[in-house]
Parts: structure tokens; C-alpha cells; sequence
């Protein structure tokens, strides 16, 4: 497989873009609080430094990784959204997050939505699925607003994970 460029996607109100070094800040301070509970954090600064960068290197090597989500109108980053893939996970998963004093706003439906519709048209993946900690209970109300089913016996890295199926 060729490397794919990283895109930069555009909706009404966000621009997904590639992460930079400027994004660091804000990306580990949210792994490292009480806010990643749901991402098997609060995690350390090597821990989150090492998801920072897979986000990044799974571009080059299997076409697909994670995008920054600015607001279009402020310029200010929200939160991240990807398309995760590799050896961690059985299939292509579209993850999520959205720093605290931006939730609530449906930033992450609106980023989640434009990265799925790459995903089955651009990248035109067979499967998508989101893999979601049982008591995030907004992160499932999402995926249930996106049009996502939940499985009831699904390949998934680990038992304590719910897993949504994403229809093209």
C-alpha cells in the first residue's frame, strides 16, 4: 500500500488538519487528567507522548491516523479525531475526543461524521467501528447519533470494550 498524503477536511464549522508540535500542550494535558478516564488514562507524560506520535505515524505507514479539529471561525483546536488501524486494533476505529471546555457543542459529531465519510470514500474501507469504554456514556450517545449499532459479539482488543459497527 502506498502511504497516503494526510488530508485536511473541511465542514461547515471545523477544519481537520495533521497534528504539529503546537497541538503537544493540550493534547497531554488532557491524556494526563481525569478526562482520558475513558481512554484507559489518566496517563503519564511518556504515555501520552507515545499516543501523540502513533496518531501521527500511522499516517505514513497505514493510510489512515488521527486529525487535529480547529474551529474554523476562532481557530481554536478542539479536540482530535481518528481513524485508528495496526496491529491494537482488529479493525479500522474511528475514535474521538474533545477537550472539556469545548464538549457540548457537537464538534465531535460534526469532525467524527467528516472523517467516517473519508474513511468508507476516500480510503473506501470495507468496516469501520468505534470501540467505546461501557460507562462513556456520551461517546455512546454519539455513536448512536452517527448511526452506529452496537454488537453484541464483535472482535475487539479487550472484554471491557463496547464496540459500535459504522454503515457506509
Amino acid at each position: 500500500m502506498r502511504p497516503t498524503l494526510i488530508p485536511t477536511l473541511e465542514t461547515e464549522r471545523l477544519l481537520l488538519r495533521q497534528q504539529t508540535m503546537d497541538d503537544w500542550p493540550a493534547y497531554a494535558g488532557m491524556m494526563m487528567s481525569e478526562h482520558a478516564q475513558y481512554m484507559e488514562g489518566p496517563h503519564t507524560m511518556a504515555e501520552a507522548w507515545g499516543l501523540f506520535c502513533h496518531d501521527l505515524a500511522q499516517w505514513p505507514l497505514l493510510g489512515c491516523g488521527a486529525l487535529m479539529i480547529d474551529n474554523r471561525e476562532t481557530g481554536d483546536c478542539v479536540g482530535q479525531v481518528g481513524i485508528n488501524h495496526g496491529p491494537l486494533f482488529p479493525e479500522h476505529e474511528l475514535g474521538w475526543l474533545i477537550y472539556p471546555k469545548y464538549q457540548g457543542k457537537g464538534y465531535a459529531y460534526e469532525a467524527a461524521k467528516a472523517l467516517r465519510s473519508w474513511g468508507f470514500g476516500e480510503r473506501s474501507l470495507a468496516t469501520i467501528v468505534s470501540h467505546i469504554d461501557p460507562g462513556n456514556y456520551p461517546s455512546r450517545k454519539l455513536a448512536e447519533r452517527l448511526g452506529a449499532e452496537l454488537e453484541l459479539d464483535p472482535d475487539r482488543p479487550g472484554p471491557e470494550v463496547l464496540v459500535y459497527r459504522h454503515k457506509k
